[in-house]
């Protein structure tokens, strides 16, 4: 598997990726974060297993297909983004609060939600 930056012919893909984790996205913004280098994908075998859209430092979205989750694909894609963009920011439901903290994001609450920051140097390998 590896990472590398979405192109415009995968938007299909990544949107159904992103559908399939259950993530409301506009696709209209997908496309404008491919075009602007922001959409990194897993890739393996030419398949697309995962996604992670970011807007600046800002994580809008990161998903795996279902039946390869838990095989180290959504931090792949976060620790790309990271090596690439520094600092990250994230928001997120209680549920995906330990995959976050498995990546040394510095957590604290955020009215019904969570709020996550990840300084480059505190990423885990």
């Amino acid at each position: 598997m590896r990472v590398r930056p979405a192109r415009e012919g995968d938007r299909a893909d990544v949107l159904g990726v992103l559908d399939a984790g259950f993530l409301h996205t506009d696709p209209d913004h997908v496309a404008e974060r491919i075009a602007a280098g922001t959409v990194l994908v897993a890739v393996e075998e030419g398949r697309i297993l995962g996604a992670l859209v970011a807007d600046g430092e800002r994580i809008v979205a990161v998903a795996v297909r279902p039946n390869r989750r838990g095989q180290g694909i959504g931090r792949s894609l976060v620790e790309a983004a990271a090596d690439r963009w520094g600092r990250l920011i994230a928001a997120f439901d209680e549920g995906v609060r330990p995959f976050y903290e498995s990546l040394g994001f510095e957590i604290a609450p955020a009215g019904d939600r969570y709020r996550g920051v990840l300084w480059p140097d505190e990423a885990t390998e």
